[in-house]
């Protein structure tokens, strides 16, 4: 049964050695699951957050994976939307399904982790029924929402294509219909990402009671706005880029032409440069004249465990250094330097995440306040953890039952 369900002409591990994979991430997702289901039932006081920190590590890896997730709807916009005007990016046809795939477990386990945030499930409906219409909030819960069901819509005909299910007839020809509605639907989620990365920013953007976090803006959308998009945009594809990677290493077969992986960096690359020349022309504009302005020095920001090292991580390490491996030919053919510079613009862009949520908290507004420190407990790492086994079940069925890669068979003669 295993066998026929198998893409024809491509050879995969044995079922054993699969089976005993999918019960050590089964394992990871049962001890999340017990984890979530002791903090709903016993509430948010086993976790690390309190009266000072509302938000803490469900909320920093939910904005993190969103982020990192922003590889499926960039690159259909790219695919779908601009390989007329650009033929080169008809290249990420080759890798267009794993982005759809890997956008589809980020959103999912992203809301799946956020009911814990929550703290009181029963109620998570109210976001929808008692919209809070003046919240940055209540535009990222719907557009979200309705992004997670453009990505189940792209991921059907991606499971239709199974060579069992392809056989019948009406499953079929409705794969394939929507196949070829599949640009309306790409382009309609980069509509809604687009804001909902934005507002995402915003909301740390508009907090006037935090000075770290706060910035001016254009009209009414803050700076931070602009900044997450970017940032999301860039660090999308490189992730995306990993993943088919780490595929790849574990498989021990090449999967997409190295020319998808070039293009990928030259696309990382130019967007990751606009973005780091603004986060510094944000940050010295921040530092040196808005923060002044609410009696703040940039030093009074960056204390132990949150120091100045982090500044210096995400801008330089994370951002930098990889903009210029990218950007320079040279150094681009380098699969270690390439693929390095991928884990960094993700590394930077999860770290800028943690700072605009944990640290923008942390950091005291009033001379009476101290600063604080948040740690983590157990019962939030074992639901992220989850999370992650949960992306690498769907990703291991995926590439196990369904033609990820239109080439494998190509690129892997003797498959």
């Amino acid at each position: 049964m295993d066998k026929a369900l198998i893409p024809e002409g491509v050879k995969r591990c044995p079922l054993p050695v699969f089976g005993i994979w999918l019960l050590v991430l089964l394992a990871f997702i049962g001890w999340g699951v017990y984890a979530g289901v002791a903090v709903l039932i016993q509430a948010l006081h086993l976790t690390g957050l309190n009266d000072y920190f509302g938000f803490g590590l469900y909320i920093t890896a939910d904005l993190a994976i969103i982020a990192l997730g922003a590889g499926a709807f960039f690159s259909g916009f790219l695919y779908y939307g601009l390989s007329r005007l650009f033929p080169a990016l008809k290249e990420l046809h080759k890798i267009i399904n794993l982005a759809v795939i890997v956008g589809f477990v980020c959103y999912t386990g992203a809301l799946a982790v956020l009911l814990l945030e929550v703290g009181q499930p029963l109620r998570a409906w109210f976001g929808y029924w008692h919209a809070n219409v003046h919240s940055m909030l209540t535009e990222v819960i719907f557009c979200i929402t309705c992004y997670a069901i453009v990505l189940v819509i792209e991921y059907v005909p991606i499971i239709l294509s199974n060579r069992k299910l392809e056989a019948i007839r009406s499953a079929r020809v409705f794969g394939h219909t929507l196949h070829d509605l599949m640009a309306i639907f790409a382009l309609t989620g980069t509509f809604l990402s687009f804001f909902h990365q934005g507002s995402l920013g915003g909301v740390a953007g508009v907090l006037f009671a935090r000075p770290f976090a706060y910035r001016t803006g254009f009209f009414i959308w803050p700076w931070t706005f602009f900044l997450f998009i970017l940032s999301a945009i860039a660090s999308g594809p490189a992730f995306t880029a990993l993943v088919c990677r780490s595929m790849e290493a574990v498989t021990r077969k090449k999967l997409v032409d190295r020319s998808v992986y070039e293009l990928i960096a030259k696309i990382v690359g130019t967007l990751l440069s606009i973005y780091i020349v603004l986060k510094i022309v944000d940050t010295v504009y921040w530092a040196l004249f808005q923060s002044p302005q609410f009696g703040f020095n940039l030093g009074d920001y960056y204390r132990a465990p949150y120091g100045m090292w982090l500044l210096f991580v995400e801008i330089i390490v994370c951002g930098v250094l990889p903009t210029a491996a990218l950007l320079y030919p040279r150094t681009r053919q380098s699969n270690i330097v390439m693929f390095l510079s991928f884990l960094l613009a993700c590394v930077g862009v999860t770290i800028n995440r943690f700072v605009m949520t944990i640290q923008a908290i942390a950091a005291p507004v009033m001379p009476f306040d101290k600063w604080e420190v948040y740690v983590p407990t157990v019962y939030e790492w074992a639901p992220i953890i989850a999370m992650i086994a949960y992306c690498a079940l769907i990703l291991s069925l995926s590439y196990r039952y369904l033609p990820l890669f239109p080439r494998e068979k190509e690129l892997n003669p003797t498959s």
